[in-house]
């Protein structure tokens, strides 16, 4: 197939009551693994490329990756922009074929972010490209914030009507209680103001640092209103689990591919349980 947009591929999500899983594509056993799992649930995909990603391979590699997997995929694949920094990059990937752009301005003052992704929105509708915008912050465990700290960072449900109807964005990455780059699944979603921002807004919601929150708890979120969960962390700690059981098995081989191979199943299996969880299993066509 060819690559698609998530606009229609979240509005079903929305109205249907599951989520469309969102995994990183850093190497070109990763985009396989994602690509696998997704064939192997039948199930729509987003495959995200991520600031990291950027810096390792490139932003023109790294997007024909996908795009080549897309075209040799049985089922509906996205190309998608995670946490882009700024217009000008917004604009490049758009020139590369990205089918979904995202701004995240929830680093800067609430009228800049409003500005800036109002004019990505512009130029993106244009292009028939959706847009995913950022409003809270969801912290990384980096950030060493306190609990209070980080219940002041959430999303705030008055706010996010306001918002998305002055940017016209497609979907709405909110903070709900996920953190960036947990190992551990110790994290549980505010179900509660999930359920309030829905309310206020007509788009989908994002949940961002999925990999810490804890399974029920994400289910929690899709059953509340989440269309999208981005998960990246989990998936490469398998990977590398993967890596390092085909290692202790076989120190003196130097063929690296026989390791990722391994590294690549392992990842398959987690991706795949993430897309059973979410409920898109099944809803590639």
């Amino acid at each position: 197939m060819s690559l698609v947009t998530s606009k229609e591929l979240l509005e079903r999500a929305k109205e249907e009551g599951y989520a469309i899983g969102a995994f990183n594509a850093n190497n070109l056993e990763n985009v396989q693994a994602v690509v696998d799992a997704a064939e192997e649930e039948k199930a729509p995909v987003i495959l995200q490329i991520s600031q990291g990603a950027i810096r390792y391979a490139g932003l023109e590699q790294a997007a024909s990756m996908v795009k080549i997997a897309a075209e040799l995929a049985s089922v509906p694949v996205v190309l998608h922009l995670d946490h882009g920094t700024d217009f000008n990059q917004n604009v490049r990937c758009l020139r590369a074929g990205f089918t979904s752009l995202m701004y995240d301005g929830s680093k800067t003052p609430l009228e800049d972010n409003i500005a800036v992704t109002s004019r990505i929105v512009e130029i993106a509708h244009a292009c028939d490209i959706p847009v995913e915008a950022e409003l809270g912050r969801v912290a990384g465990t980096e950030d060493k914030f306190t609990p209070e700290e980080i219940e002041d960072l959430k999303t705030k449900p008055d706010q996010a009507a306001a918002f998305v109807e002055r940017t016209q964005c497609d979907s709405l990455a909110v903070a709900v209680g996920s953190v960036h780059r947990m190992k551990t699944r110790e994290a549980v979603l505010d179900i509660d103001r999930i359920k309030g921002i829905k309310k206020e807004v007509n788009v989908p919601l994002v949940l961002h640092g999925s990999s810490g929150v804890s399974l029920d708890s994400i289910k929690e979120g899709v059953a509340a209103g989440i269309c999208k969960v981005n998960v990246a962390t989990r998936i490469s700690m398998a990977f590398l689990e993967g890596i390092k059981t085909a290692w202790d098995k076989n120190p003196d081989d130097f063929d690296f591919r026989k390791f990722f191979r391994v590294g690549k199943a392992n990842a398959t299996k987690v991706i795949r349980s993430y897309i059973q969880i979410l409920g898109s299993s099944g809803k590639a066509f």
